[in-house]
């Protein structure tokens, strides 16, 4: 591909940056300057990601390209090919802006401090000035959310969105909540009974032709990856991500408040709205979500508790983790405060595993590329957490398995708030549970041979033995917190025999799952 003219300013768009409207978008001149974007193998490689969350970037940039060339915008796209293409997206860049020459270089703030280092050293590499700007995608800026953090002593999520309500008045009644309450989230904990959810209506994305030629390409050049793409349905345009959010208002958003945290066999979404991943690729835009499920409340079509806790996720939630992330890093991938160094167990590759919990988990996740918080949190994380994993293996597997992952939110709900890595930046204390979390959230140990309630023998739960030999090697920490507190002084009531059992217990099971 050839351009002739000058070029003023090429527009670099990566595949988490793909709104329609953004700032870089509506400024263009058409005359002089040019987007570039690029399918790079290093960005699917540099951790083995899933077959489905290649796919639905790849095919989200694909969709993004048609649409700006339907509007005339000139556009400078690299596809990938079946052959290996040894360079990074920089190296790439670098080729691009010697060969364009472009005057200057723009780009949104990435969501992936690795590309902003690759993007800034290839213009420092060509000798051309970068502009990095705001990414509109969020409502709390890099900078706003360093001067929100600058002189406190804690960084507490709940306060945070404390003040996001406030800014943008979302359920609000003048300056208190709505209700009166700033979070319903002792109502949000409930548990299907024993018939189960019932029928869960789901809406499904037909793959295009577009989408087709993707999970062809996918499936032939990325095999040996983990994951399955025979139930690829994910939304890949604005309009779809928009098709997304009326379906989850109008069938689910009800139930969700209530049920956000259950589990169910066989039962990956439940009520919840599978729009995360499009609002990460910037296909819908947050605040419009949010705004759509307050209208709901509104017009008394959901609980305010449901609706709380749905936009809690997103104004609270979603904003806090990437002003941690931007706030901290590069430093912040290389926090271990627990001094955490087992290997990841194999079976979070295969999910070939006898713990009914974790086979449900992560079989989900390889074949949707999907598993919702209470599986990440309260399940892969809980266990990875007990285990002693390494926290950077633990991120990579997130970052690799999930169409929602980017670096930005996934790091720091996986070191910090998963695996308490940063030391409390973002959790008050270590977020641990036995198998008897899992029991009440779900119906996976009805099927599982190993019992929640024993800890020592042929039918212990894993999650209770490495629960308490988790209390055991970090009880110093956890008596000074008086959330768990009284754990400890359990664990110092039982007999020196049964202490000693669990222990042993525990080192069984590590040299079981030595990988």
């Amino acid at each position: 591909m050839s351009f002739n003219a000058s070029i003023q300013n090429l527009v670099i768009i990566l595949g988490d940056q793909l709104d329609r409207e953004s700032s870089l978008i509506r400024q263009l001149d058409l005359k002089k300057d040019l987007v570039w974007m690029a399918e790079v193998d290093s960005e699917s490689t540099h951790v083995p990601s899933h077959r489905a969350r290649i796919a639905l970037f790849l095919s989200a940039m694909r969709h993004f390209r048609a649409d700006l060339e339907l509007r005339k915008i000139p556009v400078f796209y690299r596809e990938l090919t079946i052959q290996p293409e040894p360079k990074t997206l920089g190296e790439l860049l670098v080729d691009s802006l010697e060969q364009l020459r472009p005057a200057r270089v723009k780009v949104v703030e990435p969501g992936d401090y690795r590309v902003l280092a690759q993007i800034q050293q290839a213009c420092r590499k060509v000798g051309l000035p970068l502009d990095v700007v705001p990414d509109e995608g969020f409502l709390c800026s890099s900078d706003e959310f360093r001067s929100y953090a600058e002189g406190r002593k804690g960084l507490r999520m709940e306060f945070f969105y404390r003040e996001m309500r406030k800014r943008t008045k979302i359920l609000m009644e003048g300056a208190e909540p709505e209700g009166g309450q700033w979070n319903y989230d002792e109502e949000n904990r409930g548990s299907f009974a024993a018939e189960g959810p019932g029928r869960i209506e789901r809406r499904s994305f037909d793959p295009d032709a577009i989408t087709k030629d993707v999970l062809k390409l996918v499936n032939q050049k990325f095999k040996d990856h983990p994951g399955e793409l025979q139930e690829f349905d994910w939304p890949v345009t604005p309009a779809e991500a928009e098709e997304a959010l009326r379906f989850f208002i109008d069938k689910h958003l009800s139930k969700f408040g209530q049920y956000q945290d259950a589990m169910w066999t066989d039962q990956a979404y439940l009520h919840h709205s599978r729009l995360s991943a499009a609002m990460n690729l910037k296909l819908i835009r947050p605040l419009h979500v949010i705004q759509e499920a307050e209208k709901a409340y509104r017009k008394k079509k959901a609980s305010l508790s449901a609706v709380e806790g749905f936009i809690r996720q997103i104004l609270g939630w979603r904003e806090y983790v990437r002003g941690i992330y931007h706030l901290y890093m590069p430093e912040y991938i290389e926090r271990n405060f627990l001094k955490a160094n087992e290997n990841l167990p194999a079976f979070y590759w295969t999910g070939e595993t006898d713990y009914v919990c974790l086979k449900q988990a992560i079989g989900q996740t390889l074949k949707y590329g999907y598993a919702h918080h209470i599986h990440r949190l309260m399940v892969t994380g809980l266990f990875s957490l007990l285990w002693g994993t390494n926290p950077k293996q633990i991120h990579e597997w997130y970052l690799a398995m999930y169409v929602d992952a980017v670096e930005w939110v996934e790091l720091p709900n996986t070191l910090g708030m998963s695996q308490y890595g940063d030391g409390g930046v973002m959790a008050s204390k270590p977020y641990i549970a036995s198998g008897k979390y899992i029991q009440r959230m779900s119906n996976y140990c009805d099927s599982c041979k190993y019992k929640p309630e024993v800890a020592v023998g042929p039918t212990a739960c894993p999650f209770s033995t490495l629960y308490w030999d988790f209390v055991r090697k970090h009880q110093d920490l956890l008596k000074k917190n008086p959330r768990v507190g009284a754990q400890v002084r359990n664990w110092t009531r039982f007999t020196a025999e049964k202490q000693s059992q669990i222990e042993e217990q525990a080192g069984l099971l590590r040299s079981k799952h030595k990988s």
